[in-house]
C-alpha cells in the first residue's frame, strides 16, 4: 500500500464517533431568510451548510472534502432552534426519494460549476419558464455559488497550512491550485475532475444523504485521464493513487456503530455507440478498491458479451483477497431489463448502480426507493388460514398454485397501496433538493425540481422479494409429498407448520428429501422460474405517484433473516424462526451438486423480468483464486451470464478463518466480507449475520 494512503486511513481512524449535525448550519441560513421564498430558503439553508464552517484538511490529503467538521454537538437552546426551523423544513426519507442517487458527473466533469451556472441563466432567460419555475431556477442558483464559495475556502485554507508541521507544502499547493480552477472554470486535469465530483459527493453527505453513487468513474473522468497520460502529465500509478485518497475517505461518514456509508462504483459497460467501455482507468478504479480495502466502497463491475479475459481474470484477483469487491454484472441482462421501460437506448447503455445492487439510469430519474416483499407469508395464508375440510378439497397443484396467485395478487396490491402513502408528500414546495436538481437531467432546463417533474424520466420503486428459494423448496415440496407421492394431506403440512414439525417427525423428512432448488432440477426450478415471472407481471400493473414504474429485484439485503425470525416453518422443512433463503440464492446447505449445478438452476428465471437487479451470493475456497484454477471460474461466470444469470458476488474467506473471527474478534478488525449486496467489517456484524454467511455452502474446486 502506498504510503500516502496508507497514512490517510491512519488519520481516518482517529476521527472521533458523533452524529453529522447539518442542521446547525442549515437553520442559520433559514433564520436569515426568513421572509423569502420556500424554494429561496431550502437554497440558502444549504449554502449555510456549505459555507459556515471551516474546511477540514488531512495531513495526507490529495483530493480535499471532509465532513469532519459536521459532526458537532449542539447545546440545548440551539437543538430546540434547529428543531423549529427543520420541522417547517422537512426532510425527504429513502421512501420519498432522498438519496440513493447517482448525479450526472459526465456534465460536471465536463462544464463544470461555470457551465451549469451558464445553463441556469440561459434556462432562466428563454421566456418559456414560469415565476415559480423562475423562483426554483434562481434556489438552484443559490447553491451553485454557494459550492463554489466551498471550493475558495478549501483554497484559502490549504494557502493558510502551506508551513505547518505535517503537512506537504507541495501537496497544499497542488489543492489550493485545483480548488481556485474548477472554482472559475471547468476542470482541465484529472485532478481537477476528481476534485469537482469528490467535494459534489461530499456536499451531498454533509445534506445527510446516504449511499450517493460515485457511478460510472471510468467513463465520466476517462477524457482527462487520457489527455494528461498523452502529456505525461498523468501515469497509472498516480491516477490510482489519487482514487485511493478519494475512496478512503468514504469511510469518514461511518455511522456510530462502526458500518460505513454504502457508495456504489461502477468501472466497465457498454459506451453510449455500443462498444465495450472498458478501459485502462477501469482497472485504475479496480486496483484502487483493493488498495484501500475498506468497507463502503461499493465497487460494481459491469460485464459486457466482449469484456476482455484480462478484465475479468483481475476482477477475481481482487475479490480473491477477501474483500467481496467487485460485484459482478451482467450488462446485457441488465441492460435488457430496462429497455422494458421504454429508456433512450443511449441512457440504458449509461447506466450504473446505487446502494447495492440497484440499477438506475444516470443522472435522468428521481432519487432510487425500495421495500421488501414476502412471499413466504402468503404461502402461509394459504396453508393456515384456509379451513381444513378446503384445503383438503383443492384436487391439484395447479388448484394449489391458483390459491397461492390470489394470495399473492393481494398482497402486491396491499404494497402498493402501503408504498402509496409512503411516499406521499404533503407540501413538495417545502422539501426540495435544489443542489441535487443541478445534477440531474432536464432540472434545469424545465425549471423544476427532480422530485417535482424536472427529471428527464419518472420515480422508480423497487420491489424486492425475499426467499426464492425457500418459495420454491416449498412448492416443491408440496408437489412431491401431497400431489406425486400422497403420502400427506395439505392438512398435515399446515398441522406439522403450525407444530414447528415436532410431532411429526417423519413428515418433516419427507419434505426435507424434496427436489431442493439450485441442483439443475427442474421439478424444483420451474417454481423459482414461475415466482419471477408472476411476480413481476403483478408489479408491471403497478404505478408510482408520478407514473413511474415498479421494479422487481431478487435481493434481501439481510432481512432475510429478520423476516424469518416471525415465520412460522414452512414446507421445505426451514423451521421456525430460521432465515428464509437469501436473495437469489438457493437455500444454503441445499445446493448439494456443486457449483456449476447451482448456477444453471440459478439462471434458468427470466431476469430481464428484474430490472432493479439480483444478489446471488456464493463462497468460494481462497485456493480457487490461485493461478490455474481462477481461469476455470471465470469461464464459469461466462457461462453463467450467457445463459442469463444477472449477477453474482463472491466471499472468498475460508470457513475456518470467520469460524476463529467470530470466536475471537479482536484478531479480526479488518477483516471484511461480502454479506449481500454490500462489504463489511465482519466483527462487527451481528452474530446472526455472521451465522447466515458462515452457513453459507463454500465451494472447493470448479
Amino acid at each position: 500500500m502506498r504510503k500516502i494512503t496508507e497514512a490517510l486511513k491512519t488519520e481516518l481512524d482517529q476521527v472521533p464517533a458523533g452524529r453529522l449535525s447539518p442542521e446547525l448550519l442549515r437553520m442559520r441560513g433559514y433564520a436569515a431568510h426568513e421572509k423569502d421564498t420556500p424554494y429561496r430558503r431550502r437554497a440558502y439553508g444549504l449554502a449555510a451548510l456549505f459555507t459556515s464552517y471551516e474546511p477540514f484538511i488531512y495531513q495526507n490529503d490529495l483530493i480535499v472534502g471532509s465532513i469532519r467538521p459536521l459532526y458537532m454537538v449542539s447545546n440545548e437552546s440551539e437543538a430546540a432552534e434547529a428543531k423549529k426551523w427543520m420541522e417547517i423544513h422537512k426532510e425527504r426519507n429513502f421512501h420519498t426519494n432522498a438519496d440513493h442517487f447517482a448525479a450526472d458527473y459526465m456534465t460536471a466533469a465536463r462544464i463544470g460549476i461555470p457551465g451549469l451556472l451558464e445553463h441556469i441563466d440561459r434556462s432562466a432567460a428563454n421566456g418559456q419558464h414560469s415565476e415559480d419555475e423562475l423562483d426554483y431556477l434562481s434556489s438552484m442558483k443559490i447553491t451553485l455559488l454557494a459550492f463554489r464559495e466551498l471550493l475558495l475556502s478549501y483554497a484559502r485554507k490549504a494557502g493558510e497550512l502551506i508551513g505547518t508541521e505535517g503537512y506537504d507544502t507541495e501537496r497544499l499547493r497542488m489543492i489550493q491550485d485545483n480548488c481556485t480552477a474548477i472554482a472559475w472554470n471547468a476542470p482541465q486535469t484529472f485532478a481537477q475532475g476528481l476534485q469537482l465530483v469528490w467535494l459534489i459527493h461530499t456536499c451531498f453527505v454533509s445534506e445527510g444523504k446516504g449511499a450517493m453513487a460515485l457511478g460510472r468513474i471510468d467513463q465520466f473522468l476517462y477524457s482527462l485521464y487520457e489527455s494528461d497520460i498523452a502529456c505525461g502529465r498523468l501515469t497509472d500509478d498516480g491516477a490510482q493513487e489519487l482514487l485511493a485518497n478519494v475512496f478512503a475517505k468514504i469511510g469518514e461518514s461511518k455511522y456510530r456503530d462502526g458500518t460505513y456509508d454504502v457508495i456504489n462504483i461502477c468501472i466497465g459497460g457498454t459506451t453510449p455507440d455500443g462498444k465495450c467501455a472498458i478501459n485502462p482507468l477501469s482497472y485504475c478504479v479496480l486496483h484502487a478498491v483493493d488498495e484501500v480495502h475498506l468497507p463502503g466502497q461499493n465497487l460494481s463491475a459491469r460485464v459486457p458479451e466482449d469484456a476482455p479475459d484480462e478484465f475479468l481474470d483481475e476482477c477475481l484477483k481482487v475479490i480473491g483477497t477477501g474483500l467481496g469487491y467487485p460485484a459482478l454484472m451482467n450488462d446485457s441482462v441488465n441492460m435488457a431489463a430496462l429497455r422494458r421501460y421504454g429508456y433512450e437506448e443511449e441512457d440504458v447503455r449509461d447506466y450504473c448502480m446505487v446502494g447495492c445492487i440497484e440499477n438506475f439510469i444516470t443522472g435522468k430519474q428521481p432519487a432510487w426507493s425500495d421495500g421488501r416483499f414476502d412471499p413466504i407469508m402468503f404461502l402461509e395464508d394459504v396453508l393456515c388460514k384456509t379451513p381444513t375440510e378446503e384445503l383438503d378439497a383443492i384436487p391439484s397443484m395447479d388448484a394449489f398454485m391458483e390459491r397461492y396467485k390470489e394470495r399473492l395478487a393481494w398482497g402486491v396490491d396491499k404494497y402498493t397501496e402501503w408504498f402509496s402513502r409512503a411516499s406521499a408528500v404533503a407540501d413538495p414546495k417545502m422539501c426540495t433538493s435544489p443542489f441535487m436538481s443541478c445534477f440531474c437531467d432536464c432540472c434545469i432546463e424545465r425549471g423544476k425540481d427532480i422530485n417535482m417533474g424536472g427529471a428527464k424520466y419518472p420515480s422508480t420503486h423497487g420491489a424486492v422479494l425475499m426467499g426464492i428459494g425457500t418459495v420454491s423448496d416449498s412448492l416443491a415440496a408440496i408437489e412431491q409429498v401431497v400431489f406425486t407421492d400422497h403420502k400427506a394431506k395439505l392438512s398435515d403440512i399446515t398441522a406439522a407448520i403450525n407444530a414447528n414439525f415436532e410431532g411429526f417427525e417423519t413428515l418433516h423428512e419427507l419434505v426435507k428429501a424434496a427436489p431442493k432448488y439450485g441442483n439443475n432440477n427442474d421439478f424444483v426450478d420451474k417454481y423459482a422460474v414461475w415466482y419471477t415471472g408472476y411476480l413481476a407481471d403483478l408489479f408491471d400493473r403497478k404505478r408510482t405517484y408520478d407514473g413511474g414504474p415498479y421494479y422487481i429485484a431478487m435481493a434481501a439485503n439481510v432481512t432475510n433473516i429478520y423476516a424469518g425470525k416471525d415465520l412460522k416453518a414452512t414446507p421445505d422443512g426451514r423451521l421456525a424462526g430460521q432465515p428464509l433463503s437469501d436473495a437469489a440464492s438457493p437455500t444454503y446447505g441445499k445446493d448439494e451438486r456443486g457449483v456449476t449445478a447451482t448456477l444453471l438452476s440459478v439462471s434458468k428465471p427470466d431476469y430481464t423480468r428484474c430490472a432493479c437487479g439480483t444478489v446471488v451470493n456464493q463462497k468460494f475456497s481462497p485456493s480457487v483464486f490461485q493461478d490455474g484454477k481462477r481461469q476455470k471460474l471465470r469461464q464459469l461466470i461466462r457461462i453463467y451470464f450467457s445463459r442469463g444469470g444477472q449477477e453474482i458476488q463472491i466471499n472468498s474467506t475460508s470457513r475456518e478463518v470467520l469460524m476463529d473471527a467470530s470466536a475471537h474478534p479482536e484478531k479480526y478488525p479488518t477483516l471484511v466480507v461480502r454479506v449481500s449486496g454490500f462489504s463489511a467489517l465482519y466483527v462487527i456484524l451481528p452474530k446472526e449475520v455472521q451465522n447466515d454467511i458462515l452457513s453459507r455452502t463454500q465451494h472447493e474446486a470448479v
